[in-house]
C-alpha cells in the first residue's frame, strides 16, 4: 500500500501541480499531500454527524448532496455549478443495440439494479418478484456476475417480462442499458449515479443507509422519487453496509411497499 502512494506521489511531483483539493480527505491523502508540499483544500467529510446518526440516530447533517459539497471545496478557485448534472460518456463500441433484447424489451423496459456492494443495500429477492409483479413491465435485470444467480432465480419466477443482464455486460455497456430504459429502479449503488447522469426517472431503494448522508441521486429526472422504511429505530444502522442484517429482521428491505413503484 506504501509502494503504491509513492508511486503516485512521483507521478504528481513531475506534473507540478499548484494546488491540491483533497476530496479523500484520508490517512493515505494526508500522506500523499505532505509528500508534495503544495498548498491544498481539502473536503469536509461530516464523519462525526454521520456516527451520531448512525448510533444515536440524530438528525445533524445538513440538507445538501454531497456532489454540492465537493463543490464547496473548490470555490476558492472560482468554480461554480452548471446545475447540469452528472456526465457519463460511453464509448461507441460499448453502445448496446436494443435488438440484443428479447423481443418482449425492445419497445421499451425498466432498467432494475438489483445488486449493490452490501447485502443491506439490496432488496431481497422476493421483494424484489413482488415489486415487478405489481408494475407489470418489462425488465432488465443489472448487477455484476455475482448477481446473476439471484437475478436467474428472479426472471425464472416471472417469465418472459425479465431478462437477466447481470454480469453479461461491461460497465460501459450496462450503462448503455440504463440509458435506453424507460426509467430505472435501483439500490444504493454505482448505477444509481450513472442513471442520474443520463437525467433518467429513478425510484431509489433504501435499506440500511439513508438518503440524508448526501449520496442520494444527483439532478435526476423530474419524476424520480426516494423510497424507504421510515421510523424504523435501528436505521440507519452503517454508513456502509452489512453482509447480513445486525438485527435479523432486515425490516428496512422487507417492509419496502410495493404501492411505491409504477
Amino acid at each position: 500500500m506504501e509502494h503504491s502512494t509513492d508511486e503516485l506521489t512521483v507521478a504528481l511531483k513531475a506534473e507540478n501541480f499548484d494546488l491540491i483539493i483533497d476530496l479523500h480527505n484520508n490517512i493515505r491523502s494526508a500522506a500523499v499531500k505532505r509528500k508534495l508540499g503544495k498548498p491544498s483544500f481539502k473536503f469536509k467529510k461530516l464523519n462525526f454527524q454521520k456516527w451520531l446518526a448512525v448510533n444515536f440516530k440524530m438528525k445533524s447533517l445538513p440538507s445538501v448532496h454531497i456532489v454540492d459539497r465537493y463543490m464547496e471545496t473548490a470555490k476558492h478557485l472560482g468554480v461554480t455549478n452548471d446545475q447540469k448534472g452528472l456526465d457519463y460518456f460511453i464509448p461507441v463500441s460499448d453502445v448496446v443495440p436494443l435488438s440484443e433484447l428479447p423481443l418482449t424489451h425492445q419497445n421499451g423496459y425498466t432498467g432494475f439494479v438489483i445488486g449493490a456492494k452490501h447485502f443491506t443495500k439490496q432488496l431481497p429477492a422476493e421483494k424484489i418478484i413482488s415489486i415487478c409483479r405489481h408494475i407489470n413491465r418489462p425488465m432488465v435485470f443489472l448487477g455484476g456476475k455475482e448477481d446473476f444467480e439471484k437475478a436467474e432465480t428472479i426472471s425464472k419466477t416471472l417469465g418472459t417480462m425479465a431478462f437477466n443482464a447481470c454480469g453479461k455486460y461491461n460497465l460501459n455497456q450496462s450503462a448503455s442499458i440504463i440509458q435506453q430504459a424507460l426509467n430505472v429502479i435501483t439500490n444504493d449503488t454505482g448505477l444509481m449515479h450513472i442513471a442520474a447522469a443520463f437525467k433518467k426517472n429513478i425510484t431509489s431503494v433504501w435499506g440500511n443507509t439513508i438518503p440524508e448522508f448526501g449520496m442520494y441521486p444527483y439532478l435526476p429526472g423530474a419524476d424520480s422519487k426516494i423510497v424507504e422504511v421510515k421510523g424504523l429505530s435501528c436505521r440507519p444502522c452503517s454508513k456502509i453496509g452489512y453482509s447480513q442484517c445486525p438485527k435479523g429482521h432486515f425490516k428496512c428491505m422487507r417492509e419496502i411497499d410495493e404501492n411505491e413503484f409504477n
